[in-house]
């Protein structure tokens, strides 16, 4: 390519150009930082040296000096909550909506009025004001702030344990978003199941069962309930055919159900078949809450030398001091007067260190919990509770 002459004469031009549009920046960056109150600084500062506390008391400062500023009112109100300064965290939000503006002031834009009218729900929802919670978002239906609505809104029926307004917010949502929902849905109608059987409505209980299995062929505690509908009429085979389904949708689930399978062949008189069933669901599905199971029902069914044996056996497979408890328990049966006493404080002692320490455990937040939730209490995720417990720490 020619190399033109007048190029010459463009590299001192563009070289100005850009000294002078550098001089613009500088200019408007120092102008804009001069108007700056010097308490943002100090806020800045004291949030370089993790100083919180001051940091927020210095932000005040410049919001009461400089009341537009309002990306500094978001940010504050954000971090009260995030604090649990609930309080102050809606005053902050509602001083954003409801403040007079001087005569020739837009005040707040479209977006940013929305924005404070979603903070004050998140607010409202963390302090338990579901009601004020439920009528912001509701406000924000018909928003671009629609999609997250739908979403705190889901988490207000759910809380308000309202089931069906959370299954049709769910199918709204889920249609908004393409996000599948389908296993909150399948909870959801579990839900309603459990609310039916407590008013003896078994038939309107088996129906939002079989509604909830439509929705998610995966739903262990479907299956789960609908045995326990059975059993509660008598029908035990069809319960043991329920809960064993469980197998096919979550082998670690069984881990629940065992004893209630066990329950129901203890009603038909056949044990004996259960236990042989349970014998070959342990050596697919090895776990303690299983070996407890099948320890309880071989004493029952073949006396204390073969629970003894089948202890001994299991300990050295996968040893535990809940596997250790039940051996100790076993050999107490036969044992000489002189060795009782001993074994006995053994015993105790294994026992009262095994049940502190098994727990069910959040695979989400790690809560522990002596008692299994399909929810979990603290975080609010559906099967997030491992099915299996575990010895931890107490």
């Amino acid at each position: 390519m020619e190399f033109e002459l007048w190029w010459l004469l463009a590299f001192p031009l563009f070289f100005v150009l850009g000294w002078l549009a550098a001089r613009v920046d500088i200019r408007q960056v120092v102008t804009e930082s001069r108007a700056l109150p010097t308490s943002y600084f100090r806020g800045l500062n004291f949030l370089l040296n993790e100083q919180p506390d001051k940091a927020i008391e210095a932000f005040l400062e410049v919001v009461k000096l400089e009341p537009e500023t309002i990306d500094l009112h978001f940010a504050l109100g954000g971090l009260f909550r995030r604090r649990g300064e609930l309080e102050r965290a809606i005053r902050m939000h509602e001083n954003l909506l409801e403040r007079e503006y001087p005569e020739g002031h837009k005040g707040l834009a479209e977006d940013q009025r929305l924005r404070a009218m979603s903070e004050l729900g998140q607010d409202y929802l963390k302090a338990g004001l579901l009601d004020r919670a439920e009528q912001v978002f509701s406000k924000l239906l018909e928003t671009p702030q629609h999609g997250q609505a739908r979403n705190y809104l889901l988490e207000i029926y759910v809380q308000e344990k309202d089931w069906q307004k959370a299954i049709d917010a769910a199918h709204v949502l889920e249609k908004d978003t393409s996000k599948p929902l389908n296993a909150d849905i399948a909870h959801f109608h579990c839900e309603l199941a459990l609310l039916e059987a407590a008013r003896d409505n078994r038939d309107a209980a088996a129906a939002h069962l079989q509604q909830a299995l439509s929705i998610n062929r995966q739903s262990v505690r479907a299956n789960l309930m609908a045995g326990d509908l059975d059993a509660a009429a008598g029908r035990h085979e069809e319960a043991i055919a329920d809960w064993r389904l469980v197998e096919t949708q979550s082998a670690a689930h069984m881990a629940l159900v065992v004893d209630r399978v066990l329950g129901s062949y203890r009603q038909l008189g056949r044990l004996d078949e259960g236990v042989q069933w349970l014998r070959a669901l342990h050596a697919r599905q090895p776990s303690q809450d299983v070996f407890n199971a099948l320890y309880l029902a071989v004493s029952e069914t073949d006396g204390a030398a073969a629970a003894s044996q089948l202890a001994r056996e299991e300990l050295r497979r996968n040893p535990s001091l809940r596997t250790l408890d039940r051996l100790l328990e076993a050999e107490l049966v036969n044992a000489e007067p002189e060795a009782r006493e001993l074994l006995q404080v053994e015993k105790t002692l294994v026992a009262s260190h095994s049940q502190r320490m098994m727990r069910y455990q959040c695979d989400s937040c790690g809560f522990k919990a002596k008692q299994f939730f399909w929810r979990c209490p603290a975080c609010g995720r559906w099967d997030s509770f491992d099915p299996e417990r575990h010895e931890g720490e107490g």
